[in-house]
């Protein structure tokens, strides 16, 4: 846990000048009067710099978005004080603009709401720093944010979902299945225990060096990954789904990431290329690490179902699984998941892409589900930090663990 003013001074001290010149920047429009509530999201936590303005009912009345993807493809990775800075030089752009484009001026907004947990700590600093200016100036409540409670909840923004509602947030940055029986209560029955899987994805589609490839120049190493993957074998190479004989919901990567490094190698030595050049079997490869991915998260995934409707934490009738976060929008992983829910009757949910990926929208939407049930909204923010590490809800895994349910072979026909 880092205290803000360590990181964030680029924003600690504005003269009340630019603070003043920044708010009388906005169109303000007389005429317009809003009867819902009224929250700005405001999202730093990684490598989007985000904000969105998003009312009671649901309705998106503006949002922007500054993506870094193609910065760090260049670097080979996400690096700290780099997207910093890239934060620092944006926020102030991307809010005004969400405002500008929503038509709300800052005093009517009924707060502002920020990711302060989890994320990388330089990051979060910037959008701490610039919200609590805000909050400051306007006199307004302010609403912290848990960056993986924002995904848990978004789909009730796009669809009607009740509580409870099992949700797999799957993403660069997170992996975990959790029970969401209300906005702030969560029961954790199981994470990754080391990677998350886009991270395991992104790693892969480096070590392969599919940025060198011309239909993968510009993409992501999810993305990348699962565009090859069309064009591949994944029965050409056999890796196995890591953690075949643990009976809980926790996940791992690492271990098959190693793996594939250690096949990418010997590969390289039998087609006699150096390490950088693009492999022949690619797309076999892609295919390959794909599909083992998702049988590993979707049969998780399917234990943690059997769980809940064991111990009647859903509904054995009515069940709703939820897949957010940025490797939701894999359409191959939504297909393995799409067997498991089919095979245990419950109905499978996702937000759409944009929604999946990290954006301010979901951060103010998180915002108005807190105000309307008056949990977490500060009106004093003397102390306030931010926290790289947090765990969400009430760790039950161990539970999960000891359950040791025994999961149903399922073919995986995709």
């Amino acid at each position: 846990m880092l205290i803000l003013n360590k990181t964030a001074g680029f924003f600690s001290k504005p003269s009340k000048r630019k603070i003043y010149e920044y708010l009388r920047s906005f169109n303000f429009y007389p005429g317009k009067v809003f009867l819902h509530k009224l929250v700005l999201g405001i999202e730093t936590s990684c490598d989007d710099t985000a904000a969105a303005v998003v009312d009671e009912t649901g309705n998106i009345l503006g949002e922007a978005i500054h993506s870094q993807t193609e910065v760090h493809l260049k670097t080979g990775g996400i690096i700290p004080p780099v997207a910093q800075q890239l934060h620092r030089e944006n926020i102030q752009r991307i809010v005004q603009e969400a405002l500008s484009i929503s038509k709300v001026s800052p005093s009517e907004l009924s707060a502002i709401a920020t990711t302060i947990k989890p994320g990388l700590a330089l990051s979060l600093g910037v959008g701490l720093s610039f919200s609590l200016q805000l909050v400051d100036q306007l006199k307004k409540p302010f609403i912290p944010i848990h960056h993986m409670e924002a995904h848990a909840l978004t789909i009730r923004l796009t669809n009607k979902v009740e509580f409870p509602f099992l949700v797999l947030l799957i993403s660069g940055g997170h992996c975990l299945l959790a029970l969401v029986r209300g906005v702030s209560d969560f029961l954790l029955l199981g994470k990754s225990l080391d990677i998350a899987p886009g991270d395991m994805l992104d790693k892969v589609a480096r070590r392969l060096s599919l940025i060198k490839h011309p239909e993968c120049s510009t993409m992501s190493g999810g993305k990348a990954i699962e565009h090859l993957a069309k064009q591949g074998n994944k029965l050409h190479f056999d890796f196995r789904p890591p953690m075949q004989r643990t009976k809980n919901c926790d996940f791992s990567f690492s271990g098959l990431q190693h793996v594939i490094d250690r096949t990418i190698t010997q590969k390289e030595k039998e087609e006699g290329i150096e390490k950088g050049q693009l492999l022949s079997s690619a797309a076999d490869i892609a295919a390959a690490v794909q599909h083992t991915t998702a049988c590993h998260i979707a049969k998780r995934t399917h234990r943690a179902i059997l769980f809940c409707k064991q111990r009647n934490l859903l509904s054995e009738s009515n069940a709703v699984l939820v897949v957010s976060g940025g490797v939701a929008s894999n359409l191959y992983i939504r297909k393995a998941l799409e067997i498991i829910t089919n095979a245990t009757q419950c109905t499978l949910l996702c937000p759409p892409p944009r929604l999946c990926t990290d954006n301010g929208i979901m951060i103010a939407w998180n915002g108005i589900e807190r105000l309307r049930a008056g949990l977490g909204i500060l009106y004093d923010t003397e102390g306030i930090r931010y926290e790289p590490k947090c765990p969400l809800g009430v760790d039950i895994s161990k539970e999960v663990g000891e359950a040791a349910i025994k999961v149903p072979r399922l073919k995986m026909k995709i």
